[in-house]
């Protein structure tokens, strides 16, 4: 049995732990040996921490932390440098202020090089102890993990987060004149803020974030996931009573997905942890929620965000002051590489797989409705529940408890936009065959839904009749592509009134009943 490495971010505790690696050292020597200054942006719970814990031993000199693995066989000579390792994940920034828990690490690395520190302040003192450490025989290597969540954390109250950037761009300055005194440097984040020297002063620093030599240092690939664990998936297929191909696809779906310029991998965490437990679930999601974006998507009334389109600023640095929901969602993991298009240098961004797709609907759509996520999830199971069972009447009553929580005011101050909201949301969750916004030969069918039995072809109107939705998808012979398919299909035409935000009649007909009418 494997013991899976899940939440394990010291490299030393995971190999006398007996927990099960994934080799990455071959990528570790190459970062080693081709730069010296290091920045790499990765969502949360994605193998940053222990990339980082492992540099340190490699540094360190601990050979005997690396038997077995890649990196033994090359010939490095592993020779030991003092190392100076800081995250800011395990700094009590809430509880002592930035300044005073960064002070803290500052001193409480110099006591374990048995240094003194004697300068009076902690941007001084952080010179100081890069200085003595580096101007021995061998120079240091500084190691510094999420150096963003004193921002991140704070990413809704401005003036604390402000005041964070401050300190932490006097911390950072101190680096930019520290080159004589420093072998390696990598610093790790979500995002890419300007304004606290990283990327403005220290303009020496290359950002691996997209490079194709280090895009799978970090993740699981589908070739690791076949050769690591393919008994486990073997068993997983005895267990859903399916095949062993078809359990990997699925697998696959859920949890694979993330592109940073080379091949796909895995969510480390979700996959270990759907491994361990034999459980599909949102286990990325459960560890931490974006409450944030969702004002910020909601703000700004987006909701389709299954494909969208940036340029090389999506990938660029931003200030507290001017956020940008796109490369937020990028670089936090919710959206995720699909193509580029190199003549144009367009990216095309979208959910990187299920996990991701399914939680964000529930909590954004929970947003515009003001409810809890697990409300929306409740609604999407019923919403499914009906379709199935072809009961259209359930089916509407759900679409108005949909609508029943927004706020009066708000909804008629946007209806056109609450109105499209919340109907796309609703169907992009559903977790069936959904298509919203459907181009056809004659125009755009709003949704259609694939149930095993049932193709429904709807057209929603708001403060219209009924009649006119069902004679548009007549009309335009919205449900004609899917005339040859063994399925019935049902042609609905709803109409939806702001006045009450609810459906205020609706009529179904069989499609081929409604062409034979025109």
């Amino acid at each position: 049995m494997k013991k899976f490495p899940i939440g394990i971010q010291d490299f030393r505790e995971l190999r006398n732990g007996g927990f099960h690696y994934i080799d990455k050292t071959e990528s570790i020597y190459k970062l080693s040996q081709l730069g010296k200054y290091y920045f790499l942006s990765r969502p949360r719970r994605f193998g940053k921490s222990l990339l980082l814990s492992t540099l340190k031993y490699f540094f360190q000199g601990k050979k005997e932390l690396f038997e077995g693995l890649w990196v033994e066989q090359v010939g490095h000579n592993w020779e030991e440098y003092p190392v100076v390792h800081l995250s800011f994940s395990s700094m009590d920034y809430k509880g002592k202020g930035l300044l005073v828990a960064l002070d803290h690490e500052v001193q409480h690395a110099a006591k374990n090089h048995q240094i003194e520190l004697e300068a009076t302040s902690m941007a001084s003192r952080f010179r100081e102890l890069i200085h003595r450490l580096g101007e021995g025989p061998r120079k240091l290597v500084l190691l510094i993990d999420e150096y963003d969540k004193p921002l991140i954390d704070y990413i809704d109250q401005y003036e604390q987060a402000e005041t964070n950037r401050g300190i932490l761009k006097n911390f950072f300055s101190v680096i930019k004149d520290s080159d004589p005194f420093l072998q390696f440097f990598l610093i790790t984040g979500v995002s890419k803020f300007s304004k606290v020297s990283l990327f403005s002063d220290l303009n020496h620093l290359l950002d691996i974030t997209l490079d194709e030599r280090f895009g799978t240092m970090t993740g699981i690939t589908q070739r690791e996931l076949d050769a690591h664990f393919d008994e486990e998936l073997e068993a997983l297929a005895v267990k859903y009573d399916t095949g062993k191909e078809a359990m990997r696809d699925q697998v696959k779906a859920w949890y694979n997905g993330y592109f940073w310029g080379i091949e796909k991998v895995y969510n480390p965490f979700s996959l270990l942890s759907f491994l361990a437990t034999s459980r599909f679930a949102n286990f990325w999601w459960e560890s931490g929620t974006p409450t944030f974006l969702m004002k910020l998507l909601r703000k700004d009334f987006q909701y389709d965000i299954s494909a969208m389109r940036g340029g090389s600023a999506t990938f660029e640095s931003y200030t507290l002051d001017n956020l940008d929901w796109l490369p937020l969602l990028f670089q936090t993991g919710y959206l995720t590489i699909h193509h580029y298009k190199q003549k144009y240098r367009v990216y095309t961004l979208g959910y990187p797989n299920l996990e991701v797709k399914e939680a964000f609907l529930q909590h954004l759509l929970a947003a515009y409705r003001e409810t809890g996520p697990s409300q929306s999830y409740t609604l999407f199971v019923q919403l499914v529940e009906a379709l199935e069972a072809g009961d259209t009447k359930a089916f509407i009553e759900v679409v108005n408890v949909l609508f029943s929580t927004i706020p009066y005011q708000i909804f008629i101050s946007n209806k056109e936009a609450f109105f499209h909201a919340i109907l796309h949301l609703s169907f992009s969750g559903l977790g069936l065959l959904t298509q919203s916004e459907v181009s056809t030969a004659h125009g755009r069918v709003d949704t259609i839904v694939h149930t095993e039995e049932r193709i429904y072809v709807m057209e929603f109107k708001l403060d219209e009749s009924s009649e006119t939705a069902l004679a548009q998808i007549r009309e335009k012979r919205y449900g004609s592509p899917y005339l040859s398919q063994e399925k019935e299909i049902v042609a609905l035409g709803i109409s939806f009134s702001s006045e009450t935000k609810s459906v205020a009649e609706w009529q179904e007909m069989p499609y081929r009943e409604l062409l034979a009418e025109g």
